[in-house]
Order: C-alpha cells, then structure tokens, then sequence
C-alpha cells in the first residue's frame, strides 16, 4: 500500500507538559497503550502548533498552506515484538484549517476537529487561545522564552526534556468513525531542536475537567519551544485496539 507523505515546516510549537497520576492517565488509554512514566509520574499535554508550507512531499514549497493546529497528547509504552516500544496517543486533534478538518482521517491519519484560534507572539512571549467548534475544549496558553528549563518535576534539565519528546516519536490517535484501531501519523525530521520555555498563565478546559483529571491529578510542569524546523509527515500501520502489537510501526523523530 502505498502510503501519502507530507512536507511541511514547523513554523512554532509549544508543548505545555503536565505530570499526571498515572492511574488517571491509565484509565484515558486503550488497550495495550500504558503510560510512559518519568519520576513515578505520566506526562501530558498540548501541542500548539503553527505548519506552514504543507503539501505532497513531491510538491514545490511554494505550493504549501499554513495552518494553527493543537493536539492534546498522552506519552504512552507498548510491547512490541523487539521490546517496549513508545509513542504519545492523542485523543483529539483541532484546527483552524478546513483543509486539514477534511483531509484528516481521509487522506492522512488523525481525525481533526475545528476550532478558532487567537495567536499573538512578541519577544517575550508567544499567546496561543483556542476554543473548539464543538464546544468541547477551549485553550489560552502563554509562555515566555527561558535559558533553561526550571521548576519541572518531571525533567532535571533541558537536555533530559528533549531526548524524551525526541524519542516520543509516534502519534497515535482513534481511527474516525472506527472504535476499533488507531491510526498513526509519523513525523521525521533531521533538524531537532527544542529550547526551553516558561509557562506565564496556562487554562486548559481538558485538564481542567474534574470528571476526567480529580483534583491535584494533572499539574502544570514544564514548556518547550521549537521553531523553524523541517519535517516531513507520512501514514504508519494502524492497529487493532485491545491487542498486542504483532509488528512495530517506525518512525523518525517527533511526532505532534
């Protein structure tokens, strides 16, 4: 089968990370996805993304669109047939773009949802507020620029930060329409790079949500910055939920 590849350029991407009590994030996975714990702890967040230059990998640059996107993420393990294997699972995924709405889960993985976004970014800060069509979500997160990842509890420093998301390197997210498999969407990228960030004010509406995350069960912990790097986006194997894995998916590094 032959599988669509995509081209693109991150043009700037937070990750807002939480810690969260690892049955709680257990209890929000399918089957056989576990939580990835650092410190006795699961991590989570949102990605809050801007690509631009987005066409078929075969396609000029010129031709590329951009878009705001957001996908909330859970860092998850497997047992694959050469070991554990790891990846983050995304729930949901939103966007301001309807080309994307209409391409995900028909010509790439990952059903997106619509959403309006306010974006404003200055030297010192960079704001991205989104609140979801559905009204199911609503987002305001600003975060400044920093020297060094400080106040984490998951993360001793801004290296073990990066190597971690590096590594983190499939999403995985339910197949539309189809309770059944996940799909998973594959980023790979030569040019890795992450500098570190520093929450100002984060609301989230998810992990704000007390039926979902109990009180004191998701705790902001961190924020990391990537900007300007080129990355390309291809389809991965999907897989039945509520299996073992027979067979692993492979990946570059990153993944949204």
């Amino acid at each position: 089968m032959i599988r669509p590849r995509l081209s693109s350029v991150i043009e700037r991407r937070l990750l807002v990370n939480y810690r969260v009590d690892p049955y709680v994030a257990a209890a929000l996975l399918p089957a056989p996805l576990r939580p990835q714990l650092v410190r006795g702890q699961a991590v989570a967040g949102i990605c809050l993304l801007r690509i631009g230059g987005v066409r078929p990998a075969w396609a000029p640059a010129a031709t590329g669109r951009t878009s705001e996107n957001a996908a909330h993420r859970i860092s998850v393990e497997w047992d694959g047939p050469d070991g554990v294997e790891r990846g983050v699972y995304i729930p949901r995924r939103d966007t301001a773009s309807r080309l994307n709405a209409f391409a995900g889960g028909r010509i790439y993985p990952g059903e997106h949802g619509r959403a309006d976004f306010t974006v404003r970014e200055d030297p010192d800060a960079v704001r991205v507020a989104f609140a979801t069509r559905d009204g199911e979500v609503a987002v305001d997160a600003t975060v400044e620029p920093a020297g060094e990842l400080h106040g984490s509890g998951l993360f001793t420093d801004l290296a073990e930060a990066s190597e971690f998301f590096r590594l983190g390197s499939r999403g995985l997210s339910p197949r539309a329409g189809d309770g059944t498999h996940l799909v998973v969407l594959e980023l790979s990228t030569d040019a890795w790079k992450v500098t570190a960030g520093r929450p100002r004010s984060v609301r989230s509406s998810f992990f704000e949500d007390s039926d979902r995350f109990p009180p004191g069960s998701a705790v902001l912990d961190s924020a990391l910055v990537m900007r300007d790097v080129p990355a390309d986006w291809s389809q991965g194997e999907p897989f039945r939920v509520g299996e073992t894995f027979s067979r692993g998916c492979g990946v570059g590094a990153g993944a949204a």
